[in-house]
Order: C-alpha cells, then structure tokens, then sequence
C-alpha cells in the first residue's frame, strides 16, 4: 500500500491491497479475554469492573499504516506520493463483549478516555507523525469492522483534509479577533440556547449551527483547550464529566439510529513544527479540542456531501429539541 496526493484538492489516499473489507467475522472474537488468540497489547488500563482490564489498546490485525521505516515522500512528475507509513491501533473499549460505550458506566468510559489520551501522547512523540486521529464507526450502515466494542487510532504523516480545514480557519479567526473561533461559537450558542442538548460539567453537548447531516452534534469543554491530551493530564477527573455525557449522547442518537461515526478532534502533533512555514505558533490559543458524532439515517444517505456540498433535511434548531426528550440511559440486561 502507498499514499497519494490528489493535486487538486490535497487530499491523502491510501491506495494499494487490503487483505480483508468490510466486518471481522471470526467466530472467536480475537479482543475478549478468554480468547485463546490474543492481539498483541500495546497499553491496559485498569479494571474498574468486570474482567482483568477497562480498556487497553492493540496493534490492528490488520493495519493500513505500518510504523517501522521512513515516509519517503517523494514527486512523480506533478504527483506526490509516500509509503504508508504510521500507527495504526484499535481501542477495545471494554472487557465484554456487550458491553458498549452507551451501556457501560461513566468509571469504564473514564478508563477508555484516558487510554486514548494516554496513547495520543505517546504517539505524539514519534516525530514523523504529524496527526493522530481516534474514530469509532459503529452499526450495519457505517463500515463497522469488528462486532466487539471498539474504537481505532491511526497516526499518520499527514494532517486529514477536515481536520486541516478547522486548523486554517481557527488560525486565520485568531489572527483577526485574537480569538478562538470555537469559544465564540460556544458563547453564542450559550446565550442563544437553541441548539443546546444539554450542559454537563464543563462540557456541552450541541448541534452546530450549519450541522452536515440530520442529528450531527459535538461535545465541546466549556474551558479552553486545544489538546484532548492536556485536558486529561490538567483537570483530574474531567474526563469522568466527559464520559458521563458522551454515554448520554450515544444513548440519545441510538433512539433515531443504530448507525453513526465519532471522531475526536484534537490538536496536531505541535512538535512536528515547520521552522519555514511556523505552522502551530498559536495553536494553543486558536484550536479547541472536540468530539464529532454523524449520525447515519439509512434514509438520509444522500444528505452526507455531494460535491462537498452538505444537506441535512433535519433542522438543528429541530434536531436539539428532539435530542434533548430522547431517552439518555439503556436498560442493562443481566448475563
């Protein structure tokens, strides 16, 4: 596999073969701990309930970047391409195999945060990457890989197109206001209330105000900060807030739909700066860290992007109302 660069919108693609597509279908889940095949673990974290762990991270079986060996980014002619060379890691979320982010406790959803956080630092300090990515795609319409709960890390070499987006506009909104653009937004969205879902801790849950598909909502700290990582390390038991909401969100969206994708948005890896360029001088000022939830309406498929144009048939003034009365807790079924 390589990585090429489309000239013209400068986006990276992985091209090359994939062993496997679509979900795992072993009949031996590979990440429950009675498995007698056992991933090879890179971090646990402690157990807070059932089993001998909360959480912990493993090599992806099958990855789509390898660390060992350089990039060799390299032109061919007007074309750019590069080995696909990075970090690629699934976060087993939980122990059980049943047990997913919306039906496990805030403790256990705690332990999950904090190993991505953990693994977002680690990673960052390998130099070659330049962003670390944590994403979770989960139901029949979203290209879920594995039946257990899970959620994926990729390292890569690269800054992702979406995410580069948000970097040049906070930068540029800072260099005008001296402001971060995501703190206005939050402070708008406060005092406006209409797109709200709810407030917990020092984190909010909303719709944005130009939402790309019917539901999309964020969860945002309401304290500044452009590194998830940081939020972690300086605010002990932040997280907890944190989980406790995200697993009232998920529980939310699962009222309208089994099918959704969740990214987290963070900071690049700042280390890996441009001494020509001076990519990240105000990054920590200009960029605030956040979680994406797009939830997929088997309906509404169309409604994603077209042309990079999005449509979403719902209302976010609408979506937050309907958001707000749906049903934030699971019945737990015993085993």
């Amino acid at each position: 596999m390589e990585l090429r660069k489309d000239p013209i919108t400068r986006s990276w693609v992985v091209t090359g073969d994939q062993p496997q597509q679509g979900r795992n279908l072993q009949q031996v889940c590979p990440f429950c701990p009675e498995s007698p095949q056992q991933p090879q673990v890179i971090s646990s974290m402690a157990s807070v309930s059932y089993g001998p762990w909360s959480a912990r991270a493993v090599v992806h079986p099958q990855p789509l970047y390898h660390v060992e060996g350089d990039p060799g980014r390299r032109g061919v002619g007007l074309y750019d391409m590069m080995r696909s060379v990075g970090a690629h890691e699934v976060i087993v979320e939980n122990a059980r195999h049943d047990r997913q982010l919306w039906t496990a406790s805030d403790a256990e959803i705690e332990q999950f945060l904090l190993l991505c956080a953990q693994r977002l630092e680690d990673l960052k300090n390998d130099l070659r990457f330049k962003y670390v990515s944590i994403f979770k795609d989960f139901g029949s319409l979203s290209g879920q890989e594995f039946d257990h709960p899970t959620s994926q890390i990729v390292a890569t070499t690269f800054v992702p197109r979406r995410v580069l987006y948000e970097l040049r506009s906070a930068r540029e909104h800072y260099a005008q206001k001296e402001r971060c653009v995501f703190c206005d937004i939050l402070t708008q969205e406060l005092h406006q209330r209409d797109r709200i879902v709810e407030i917990r801790g020092d984190f909010v849950a909303c719709c944005p105000y130009a939402s790309r598909a019917p539901f999309e909502c964020w969860i945002m700290p309401a304290m500044h900060e452009a590194h998830f990582e940081h939020t972690a390390a300086a605010r002990p038991g932040a997280l907890r807030e944190c989980a406790s909401l995200l697993r009232r969100m998920l529980n939310r969206i699962r009222s309208i739909t089994d099918s959704f994708h969740l990214v987290v948005h963070t900071a690049p890896n700042t280390q890996h700066q441009s001494k020509v360029l001076n990519y990240w001088r105000t990054i920590d000022a200009d960029y605030h860290w956040h979680i994406e939830i797009m939830p997929i309406l088997q309906e509404r498929q169309r409604s994603y992007s077209f042309k990079e144009t999005y449509r979403s048939a719902v209302m976010p003034e609408e979506a937050a109302a309907r958001l707000r009365e749906a049903p934030t807790e699971h019945t737990l079924t015993t085993t």
